[in-house]
């Protein structure tokens, strides 16, 4: 993984993470976004960090993979739970070390941070390939469903 560099994402990055979302979103739950609100949730995080952080994987030079992490207060542990998401890896990198290199990042980073309690992310009940990569890099089913509800566009 020595040819696998950690950055975080920048304002420049913007198109290239915002033709990943909508590729993840195609690519595992059929969806199409609409690029512009993607767009704008995307250069909204970068210009509010307490939002959410993103992080561009480079393998020998070339954009590789991303992920974004959000944060869940957890009362029961006075501390933040990083959630990651908007997890995708180029087609020509995958199988590589990307997302390995890009979890490891993000985790040595949240061990140094004494308000973080943990890693979170969800994943596609059908996903077999994803769920066996995060349980090779030491994540367990946490036992929860996932609900939700959303409310009509204003």
């Amino acid at each position: 993984m020595n040819d696998i560099h950690i950055r975080p994402a920048h304002n420049d990055d913007i198109p290239l993470l915002v033709q990943w979302a909508c590729a993840m979103a195609m690519e595992t739950e059929h969806k199409r976004l609409d690029a512009d609100t993607v767009q704008r949730g995307i250069a909204t995080a970068l210009a509010q960090p307490q939002r959410g952080r993103y992080w561009l994987a480079e393998r020998s030079g070339e954009a590789a993979g991303t992920l974004m992490v959000t944060y869940e207060w957890s009362d029961w542990r006075a501390a933040d739970w990083w959630w990651i998401q908007s997890v995708y890896v180029a087609p020509a990198h995958r199988r590589c070390g990307v997302y390995a290199a890009l979890y490891q990042h993000v985790r040595d980073e949240a061990a140094q941070t004494p308000a973080v309690c943990g890693l979170r992310l969800y994943v596609e009940k059908e996903n077999r390939t994803a769920q066996h990569t995060y349980h090779s890099l030491g994540m367990h089913d946490a036992g929860y469903h996932m609900y939700e509800a959303t409310l009509p566009s204003t």
